[in-house]
């Protein structure tokens, strides 16, 4: 039996046994893990105040040889998404992140890159702005997951799509308007823009709050291309629809 102690970020829990919880995390030693928490729901002290998802903590966790299933021991909470406001619209947007990671992200699988995205955009995602680190967080997350080609130029012919290009729930990226499939979607050119400056900068450099309309097209292409590859629908995608975005 390894002991190990790894940063983390909770995706989902779930009831198991009695007082025993499931639990899912995103770990940046090893990836996504699952595992049982002994007796989570009565222990404050081993797991209190680190079982809301999308909360930052720190895993202390056995594992057996050839075991896939870990036994988590204790977390420590390090940010919790509660200890700012929270309205419908924050909420929508933490489900999607937690879904999301839990919905693409591979077992035992260190990735890094969407590990530090993660906490960044969370940082980000407040009450009264959301929109921006919802958009970048999807362009990010259906980049670094190998589903985003280049976007700057149509993927049949190559051109340069200098004024917007279309998207198809059928296939990845953008085309042009000649090769446009028949129940394509339209992204306008701000929106190509914006994917741009995603590709180039930090999602705390690209200005104040979005409004809802703002990269509404390029939210929904995204999410299309995400659930085609995870092969599921993104129920918080369909609520952030429902709220504007």
């Amino acid at each position: 039996m390894s002991q190990h102690s790894t940063e983390a970020i909770l995706l989902r829990a779930w009831p198991f046994h009695e007082s025993d919880l499931m639990i899912s995390l995103f770990t940046r030693e090893a990836g996504k893990l699952r595992g049982v928490a002994k007796a989570a729901l009565k222990s404050r002290k081993r797991f209190g105040g680190a079982l809301e998802p999308m909360t930052c903590l720190r895993a202390h966790y056995t594992q057996l040889p050839r075991q896939e299933i870990v036994r988590f021991e204790s977390f420590e909470p390090v940010v919790s998404p509660l200890a700012e406001p929270v309205d419908y619209l924050r909420a929508a947007a933490l489900a999607l992140y937690a879904e999301t990671l839990e919905a693409v992200l591979p077992e035992h699988d260190p990735h890094d890159a969407i590990f530090r995205l993660t906490p960044a955009v969370l940082s980000e995602t407040q009450v009264g702005r959301c929109w921006l680190p919802v958009t970048y967080f999807s362009f990010w997350i259906t980049r670094l997951s190998g589903w985003l080609p280049d976007i700057s130029r149509c993927t049949v012919c190559a051109e340069r799509l200098s004024e917007g290009g279309f998207f198809h729930a059928a296939w990845d990226g953008l085309t042009c308007g000649i090769h446009r499939r028949e129940g394509s979607g339209a992204l306008a050119p701000e929106s190509l823009v914006q994917a741009v400056r995603m590709l180039r900068e930090p999602v705390d450099a690209l200005g104040d709050a979005w409004p809802g309309e703002r990269g509404r097209d390029l939210r929904r292409f995204l999410w299309r291309t995400l659930e085609r590859h995870a092969e599921r629908p993104l129920r918080a995608a369909e609520v952030l629809i429902q709220l504007g975005g």
